[in-house]
């Protein structure tokens, strides 16, 4: 089995402004914000990592809910990237979750645990390696 996730980012004759792909044939854009030169058309590529946690942290809580068939109505997910500025060392991400159904305070806690084991989070919070090549 092949679990290989591939993304294609290209620029674009517009300045800033980058189209991504996948193999699947889904397209959508990054941007940077009016400020550094962009025009804002878009989520900048920050904003993109961290859809990218709440998307897996909702799905990966509607997947376990309803595997044990917990009554999860909902999740909203609000994330921060370094909400108390730039620390010296790292980044800070915030995420505040808000979970919507009749579940007690037990299911809620395990599912803010399920939260802290879904793949992106595992992904950022260990360690990654980038290989860099370069083709004309």
């Amino acid at each position: 089995m092949n679990d290989v996730t591939r993304v294609r980012a290209e620029s674009t004759a517009t300045d800033y402004i980058v189209e991504l792909s996948d193999p699947a044939g889904h397209r959508w854009q990054a941007d940077e914000p009016v400020k550094l030169g962009g025009g804002d058309t878009a989520p900048d590529p920050m904003q993109l990592a961290l859809s990218a946690l709440g998307a897996c942290t909702a799905i990966t809580l509607k997947m376990y809910a309803a595997r044990k068939q917990w009554p999860l109505d909902d999740v909203v997910v609000d994330l921060a990237l370094n909400p108390d500025g730039k620390p010296a060392a790292g980044n800070d991400i915030r995420r505040r979750l808000v979970i919507k159904g009749d579940l007690d305070e037990a299911q809620r806690g395990r599912l803010k645990q399920i939260a802290e084991a879904c793949p992106v989070h595992k992904l950022l919070a260990g360690e990654i390696r980038i290989h860099t090549s370069l083709d004309a």
